[in-house]
């Protein structure tokens, strides 16, 4: 039986107090479902400002709960920042990290989402780690060579237990927010890819590993069931569509059917 997992990026929507209703509503709809099939596993992840009040509505749900950010660092003199053991100490169980909007926004480089990777896995945060080339990296024939960097930058040097506690978000740039989508053939080649390098980064383990792959780029209600149904795509990283209540749960429903 295939393991899914779907995880919502809410990014910067919502009120709290809407986020509660909207976790109400979603938990409402969902929970006797995923109760029924442990093996969908959903999380959703708010602002930061969200993450109590969504943490405490989903106390007894099926809804696990991740941040969308955090630094490296566990204490200091680091204004607007928060670091994982606080994430830990809420109740968060997953962070986003190395988002393309994080990357090209904000600057943050294949160090810094290192850095921030291995202080997640210190407190047993899971790390969703999101990876993706632009629209001229991909014309150019570049797709393999760009993940291979933001990939290894990370997973070299880890654990067998630290490569396979992480979870890899392949999100194409040029699909992310602008209703495009990588057809299904063209995600499961890229897909499969990662999963051979994830392997060739790991060899010395001499173990098959069981990271998961998620999809990233306008995943949605419409197109979700032909993604998931590539055997490399292991659940999707949803962004627009999570934050209807139908829409994920339709995506979720998916998931379902194809166990």
């Amino acid at each position: 039986m295939r393991e899914f997992l779907i995880a919502g990026n809410w990014k910067m929507n919502m009120l709290p107090t809407q986020a509660k209703m909207f976790v109400q509503e979603l938990s409402g709809t969902i929970d006797e479902t995923l109760h029924q099939n442990p093996t969908i596993r959903t999380v959703v992840c708010p602002p930061f400002t969200h993450l109590a009040g969504v943490i405490s509505e989903l106390t007894s749900s099926e809804i696990a709960v991740g941040a969308q950010n955090c630094y490296f660092k566990e204490t200091g003199a680091f204004t607007g920042e928060v670091a994982p053991s606080m994430l830990k100490a809420i109740g968060c169980s997953y962070c986003i990290l190395g988002h393309s909007e994080r990357r090209s926004i904000f600057g943050e480089t294949d160090e810094m989402i290192s850095q921030k990777v291995k202080a997640l896995l210190a407190v047993s945060v899971t790390p969703i780690f999101c990876i993706g080339e632009t629209l001229d990296e991909r014309e150019s024939g570049q797709t393999n060579v760009v993940l291979e960097k933001q990939i290894r930058a990370v997973f070299e040097g880890l654990t067998l237990e630290e490569v396979e506690s992480i979870v890899i978000a392949y999100e194409p740039v040029w699909a992310i927010g602008t209703g495009k989508s990588a057809t299904p053939e063209m995600a499961e080649e890229t897909h499969s890819f990662i999963r051979e390098l994830l392997h060739s980064v790991a060899n010395q383990f001499g173990h098959k590993l069981t990271t998961k792959i998620l999809y990233g780029g306008s995943m949605n209600a419409a197109n979700a069931y032909d993604l998931l149904s590539k055997p490399n795509i292991d659940g999707g990283l949803i962004g627009g569509a999570s934050l209807k209540v139908q829409d994920f749960t339709s995506i979720i429903t998916s998931a379902i059917s194809l166990q």
